[in-house]
């Protein structure tokens, strides 16, 4: 999928769940950081395009170690035993990431080395894609509208509560 689709899922889950986590700042930055870097591996990507990463691209595949659930395993399992405050919002972006990959044509190879490939019919870029990215930016936007609405809610009840016991 394309890096807009990826980002417009990732919102939907950050806003569901923005509300429970403690360390927000930090789950955002690195939960869409997440999302991005199993691209690191393809060249035509917005993070693979990065001089430092085409140094890692002459050993890997696109597709290949980084879009899968064991690397992704071993990476969270490092971040949950020496920085457990990025542990959760790493797994969700980058467990996103491949789960909508896994619908693609390409697919993933979900435990690498095992060669065996999961894909679904969805082309990366093609109308479905584009169809998926508008329903989740119009969710996302729903989301946020309601994350406010709850926010001044909460804010009109406590000045109405100010003035009434002024």
């Amino acid at each position: 999928m394309l890096n807009r689709t990826h980002l417009a899922v990732t919102a939907f889950f950050v806003l569901i769940l923005i509300s429970i986590v403690e360390h927000k700042f930090v789950f955002v930055l690195v939960v869409f950081f997440a999302a991005l870097i199993p691209d690191i591996d393809f060249k035509n990507s917005k993070v693979g395009r990065k001089k430092f990463f085409r140094f890692l691209q002459f050993f890997v595949k696109h597709r290949g170690i980084f879009h899968s659930f064991t690397f992704l395993a071993l990476i969270s399992l490092f971040f949950v035993l020496f920085f457990p405050i990025v542990a959760f919002p790493f797994f969700l972006g980058y467990g996103l990431h491949l789960f909508a990959d896994s619908f693609t044509l390409q697919g993933i190879k979900p435990f690498y080395p095992w060669r065996k490939r999961i894909s679904g019919k969805i082309r990366t870029g093609g109308k479905i894609e584009t169809g998926i990215f508008v329903f989740f930016i119009l969710a996302d936007l729903l989301l946020l509208i309601i994350k406010l609405a709850e926010v001044f809610d909460a804010e009109i009840r406590d000045l109405f509560i100010i003035l009434i016991y002024s």
